[in-house]
């Protein structure tokens, strides 16, 4: 299985990376929304994307709005991980079609966790 990791922070790119690597994914990943869309379109299918959402160009929110407009996207999952924490945000993120949303600081326990809930656990 192939992840995105959509995060303007070069430490948590590298550090869920590593989580995703470790449980047996393929990651590559993007500095903000307007990349990984274009990672997206050019690198092949994404089985999931974990998504900050304060970034530069494009935010985690308009990210996954367009991908979910697209429906060659649609069994993609979306995993906002972000500081956001109001409940707020957390229901705008999933109305907007997230499958599920971590606030940081996370642990490698949760982000497990989340993964298995949508299925996704592999090993």
């Amino acid at each position: 299985m192939r992840a995105l990791v959509i995060d303007d922070s070069k430490a948590i790119r590298l550090i869920l990376g590593q989580i995703l690597k470790e449980i047996g994914f393929e990651v590559c990943s993007a500095s903000n929304g307007l990349e990984a869309l274009q990672q997206l379109k050019s690198a092949g299918k994404v089985d999931l994307a974990l998504v900050d959402w304060n970034m530069p160009e494009m935010d985690g929110l308009e990210f996954v709005c367009e991908v979910r407009k697209d429906s060659q996207y649609n069994d993609v999952r979306l995993m906002m991980v972000t500081t956001e924490t109001e409940m707020s945000q957390v229901v705008k993120a999933l109305e907007a079609g997230a499958n599920e949303y971590v606030m940081k600081p996370f642990t490698k326990e949760i982000i497990k966790e989340k993964l298995a809930l949508m299925g996704m656990q592999l090993s």
